[in-house]
């Protein structure tokens, strides 16, 4: 029987939708073949849209010849140009060079020496495997009980590879930290993996009227402040001895080639390895490796996050991703994607307090002014997050697409922009001091006397909980007509909703709690004089 094959270039892998409605699976190759007949891709998985979207704007920086690095060979002004002209081409990308490209790389995901994204050393240097139910977002594995799945450890099924491979992208990018197989590498063992570097963050991609424009949209600009260093994607990197020593591998304390970009800042960040054990015809995934690749981090800004900048802290700490909340509306991020530079001093609470920050768009979004006016006009924002904590917790994964956003960039109409930041900052002082005074109100009706008296609950109440759910949509409602009005008063529209929403949720109580009528009373009284 000949050995697994399962060649991620030319299988039908990757899930798109065309421009015509169709929705088709294909390899790589056949993605970037085909970028300017799709709209956009279609993977049910929002997380390893993420990742593959960041892997397809490599390969297309490749193909097209915008991963020149700062050397004098292209200019910034070149380079921009070159992009225009590129877009203007209405057969897309060279399938000659697309050809070249992938013939040049080994893209099987069960090659023997050079398996996709993948290291086969730890077939040797990790005692046991992780299990399928491991790879596999969402499944239960190990002591965890199945809620809300039939899988278990005892009866593990296979995955198909198509998904094994999503799975996979997604433990690269936003892998957990903590405990994982134990690798032994130079007799030293060690069983605990850093998180990934996208976990818990939120992605923004310029979204363009096909893919590939969406992918040429994408690609970060050359800059002076990249290492002169070769730039390699993990597939890119020499071939490894088809025999390694098992003692060959990563020191997890060896410092780690510097970022460069394109290749390394998209691809090359992972600190977390996997090998995937196929079943004899490489259709399906039947068990697999999964284990930490390096201890070091490679410290970088990725251009399709928020940054909030904290000036006061070190250097290696000051740069931090707005991290993605299930709870917190698109709308609200908005005025960060359209605001240049460092526009936008927001306020940011700590453990210690309230310290403030500044909001540094992502950096993909710092030449749109340099895309064609048609494609500026149609340009929109596809979101990915993934709700994480910063360990092991995986909470949910969303999506989301804005309208066109270039109406509104700071660069096209300044006025549209500073009201689009003035109406979310109303909404967020008024749904803070909303929190505040049904807190209190709260704590005043349920601990009407002693020390504690008045004073806001560490516990998010029941009236809280109740105001914000009904503050929030109404807010975005009325955040959409403010812009249309750009005379109405912000603060005194989103106190209206404010005050709605807490008559609503504390309607109940007012029969059910003695000194509820009183306490609602007094916190009404301040939304009202905080609307002026």
């Amino acid at each position: 029987m000949p050995a697994p094959h399962y060649a991620t270039d030319q299988e039908p892998c990757i899930p798109v939708l065309f421009l015509n409605g169709r929705q088709e699976y294909l390899g790589w190759r056949d993605v970037l073949l085909h970028a300017h007949l799709i709209k956009d891709l279609a993977l049910p998985l929002p997380p390893a849209a993420s990742a593959a979207l960041r892997l397809l704007v490599a390969m297309a920086a490749r193909v097209s010849g915008l991963d020149a690095q700062a050397d004098g060979r292209m200019t910034a002004r070149q380079w921009a140009q070159r992009r225009r002209d590129l877009l203007k081409s209405p057969s897309g990308f060279d399938p000659g060079a697309v050809h070249a490209y992938f013939d040049r790389h080994i893209w099987d995901l069960f090659h023997p020496v050079r398996p996709f994204l993948q290291d086969p050393r730890l077939a040797t240097q990790c005692a046991k495997r992780a299990g399928v139910n491991k790879l596999v977002f969402g499944r239960p594995e190990g002591n965890n009980l199945a809620w809300l799945s039939p899988h278990t450890d005892t009866d593990p099924q296979p995955v198909p590879s198509d998904q094994a491979l999503w799975h996979l992208l997604i433990h690269h990018y936003y892998g957990a930290a903590g405990q994982c197989s134990v690798r032994t590498v130079g007799g030293r063992s060690l069983g605990r993996a850093k998180a990934g570097p996208l976990r818990s963050t939120l992605s923004f991609h310029p979204l363009g009227r096909t893919l590939y424009e969406t992918l040429l949209a994408g690609v970060p600009k050359p800059s002076r402040l990249w290492p002169d260093a070769q730039d390699r994607c993990p597939w890119e990197e020499p071939l490894p001895d088809p025999d390694p020593d098992p003692d060959d591998g990563p020191d997890p304390d060896a410092a780690l080639p510097p970022v460069s970009s394109p290749g390394r800042l998209l691809t090359g960040r992972s600190r977390h390895a996997v090998l995937l054990i196929p079943a004899p015809d490489g259709r399906q995934v039947t068990d697999a490796y999964l284990t930490w690749a390096t201890q070091k981090k490679l410290p970088a800004l990725d251009p399709y996050l928020i940054h909030h900048v904290h000036a006061d802290q070190p250097v290696t700490k000051r740069h931090r991703p707005r991290p993605a909340d299930t709870d917190r509306a698109l709308w609200r991020d908005l005025d960060a994607l359209l605001l240049a530079g460092d526009e936008d001093d927001s306020k940011g609470k700590t453990g210690t307090g309230r310290k403030s920050y500044t909001v540094q768009r992502p950096d993909a979004f710092t030449t749109l002014n340099d895309l064609p006016a048609d494609l500026r006009a149609a340009l929109r924002v596809r979101v990915y997050g993934f709700d994480q904590d910063d360990k092991t917790l995986n909470r949910t994964w969303y999506t989301a697409l804005t309208p066109p956003i270039w109406p509104w960039m700071q660069e096209h109409d300044p006025a549209a922009a500073e009201r689009v930041t003035e109406c979310r900052k109303a909404a967020e002082e008024i749904g803070e001091h909303l929190d505040h005074v049904s807190k209190t109100a709260w704590s005043q009706v349920t601990s009407p006397s002693g020390d504690k008296a008045g004073r806001p609950p560490r516990r998010l109440p029941p009236w809280t909980h109740s105001a914000r759910t009904l503050y929030w949509p109404r807010a975005e409602t009325t955040f959409r007509t403010l812009l249309d009005d750009p005379t109405r008063a912000a603060r005194a529209a989103f106190a209206a909703d404010a005050i709605h929403a807490l008559r609503a949720a504390t309607r109940p109580a007012i029969t059910q709690h003695f000194r509820a009528a009183e306490a609602i009373a007094l916190a009404l009284a301040q939304l009202r004089r905080h609307s002026h």
